[in-house]
């Protein structure tokens, strides 16, 4: 088993598993689940899990069981976007390096464009995050001012 598909698995929670499964069908479900939510699909999921693609189809209905998997999924792009936020500091500093010292033009001109294009991007994807949220907030506040019930996402 590939380590994202042991993360996966070992992250699931017996508690959301299929309604009443007994505990030897739980590490299976948490399994499957974790199987499931890295990505693989349901057949070759079932047949790593252990357990048929029949009895995997059956917990795919379980929209409990569905939606662990959600989370599950949701939990690994957030522990992803970490990591790649981590790394985005040292390559922005990587292509400072290439625009100050290297050799080669075309290798400045191409940091140069990846910083600037890079930079842009960042900018308007902050910038609209804001708006977003002020627009939201807007809604929120005018639909509580009205008492209309406030939405969950």
């Amino acid at each position: 088993m590939a380590a994202n598909d042991r993360q996966a698995a070992d992250s699931a929670h017996p508690a959301d598993a299929a309604p009443g499964s007994q505990p030897g069908r739980e590490s299976a479900n948490a399994v499957l689940a974790g199987l499931l939510a890295s990505g693989m699909t349901l057949k070759d999921a079932a047949d790593k899990a252990g357990i048929s693609e029949r009895t995997a189809r059956r917990r795919w209905r379980n929209l409990r069981f569905r939606a662990h998997v959600q989370r599950l999924q949701a939990d690994m792009v957030s522990r992803a976007l970490g990591r790649m936020a981590d790394g985005m500091a040292e390559a922005a500093e990587g292509l400072r390096t290439l625009l100050n010292s290297a050799s080669k033009e075309a290798v400045r001109l191409g940091a140069a464009r990846s910083l600037i294009e890079l930079g842009v991007r960042l900018r308007e994807s902050t910038e609209l995050e804001a708006r977003i949220r002020a627009l939201e907030q807007a809604k929120a506040e005018e639909d509580k001012a009205s008492g209309k019930p406030r939405r969950s996402r």
